[in-house]
């Protein structure tokens, strides 16, 4: 958090504007429909509040399929649930991590040949890095389904050019706490479409009806951001580049560093992605470390109260999904049995950093 955000939280108060809605959020609106270059943005609670009302507008119902990643955080996932509807989770592809095009069309095919059809798919740009978009989005279209681009951890993040953000349907970000810019806890849906985001906006205000008294003819739901959180908003968008250029900075200090180490390896950024390299997330493949794993790093670094954190566990290993339809060959699965997230923040020192790569390397000598 710097003066600018500061500057923007005291003028909220200064003017009184402190409940839900007032200026910033019409300015943190803006700002977000200026850096992605989408017509029109809704700043909500949270990104994951923002892939509910996406369902609502598609017109997914209980009963429908939704097609989702499997190797993300349960915020893509749990939506779905609320809708009543049934998630079908799609595997990862080993280049990016993200959703693999391949088998996202089997399990398209395969729901159609029991007579099932799908509304929407949900591809996620995992830790920054961007999915394979062209790919995706022309099987989404072949067989009239719906994307909802969720972008909560790759703002700052570009494919082939252009913004992670606008490649969607609807696209959902998020600012919780621990994302590259915070609003301390916060989200927003982006759409060109104009009615569908003026009717998120109308949802995320329990719906109430235009009357001089409360009215409400369909459901609603308490989502919308505050004005002070839109304030904070407003003042990390200024240094939102700095930030991305930071982690970029963090993850090229740990692959100088750390790269010639047997078996350790990079999330790896293909031909036309740049990731705000959100996460700096790597591979420890005991078959070719000498038996070092992914826990044997973890540990030594908890030792150190260093955190450290493995991947996203797939949906489709989560107890509460066990019964969800699933397409894969098990690469979700190996990217979370030897995958790890190193300390990330942007205000890391090369101080802090040196540390970090020490312990890495002490756990592998001391293994020997």
């Amino acid at each position: 958090m710097g003066s600018e955000e500061f500057e923007r939280v005291r003028e909220a108060f200064d003017t009184n504007w402190i409940a839900p809605l007032g200026p910033h959020v019409d300015g943190f609106e803006r700002d977000l429909q200026e850096y992605t270059g989408v017509a029109h943005a809704a700043a909500l609670s949270s990104g994951t509040a923002a892939i509910h009302l996406a369902l609502i507008i598609l017109g997914v119902q209980r009963g429908d399929y939704v097609l989702c990643q499997s190797f993300t955080f349960s915020g893509s996932a749990n939506p779905i649930a609320y809708m009543g509807a049934t998630p079908v989770f799609v595997d990862s592809e080993p280049d990016s991590w993200n959703m693999c095009p391949a088998a996202l069309e089997r399990a398209i095919l395969d729901l159609k040949s029991q007579g099932k059809r799908a509304k929407v798919v949900i591809p996620v740009h995992l830790y920054g890095m961007p999915a394979r978009m062209t790919a995706i989005t022309e099987v989404a279209r072949r067989h009239d389904l719906y994307i909802v681009e969720d972008a909560a951890e790759a703002l700052g993040s570009t494919l082939d050019g252009k913004p992670c953000g606008s490649f969607g349907d609807i696209s959902i970000l998020s600012f919780n706490g621990n994302k590259i810019i915070t609003t301390s806890g916060g989200g927003a849906l982006l759409s060109n479409r104009t009615d569908w985001v003026q009717h998120a906006r109308f949802l995320s205000t329990q719906a109430r009806d235009a009357a001089p008294h409360y009215q409400h003819s369909q459901i609603g739901y308490n989502y919308r951001m505050s004005n002070v959180c839109a304030a904070i908003g407003r003042g990390q968008m200024t240094v939102l580049n700095d930030r991305v250029e930071a982690r970029r900075g963090n993850h090229a200090f740990y692959e100088q560093s750390l790269s010639d180490l047997p078996g350790f390896s990079f999330l790896p950024e293909p031909d036309g992605c740049f990731s705000n390299r959100w996460l700096t997330c790597v591979l420890i493949d005991p078959e070719r470390s000498g038996g070092v794993t992914r826990e044997t790093v973890r540990l030594a670094l908890d030792a150190q109260n260093i955190e450290s954190r493995p991947l996203w566990k797939p949906m489709h290993m989560q107890p509460i999904f066990a019964d969800a339809p699933y397409y894969g060959n098990g690469t979700s699965e190996r990217l979370f049995m030897n995958g790890l997230c190193l300390p990330s923040g942007s205000n890391l020192s090369e101080t802090d950093l040196q540390r970090v790569v020490k312990q890495i390397k002490t756990a592998y000598s001391n293994h020997d």
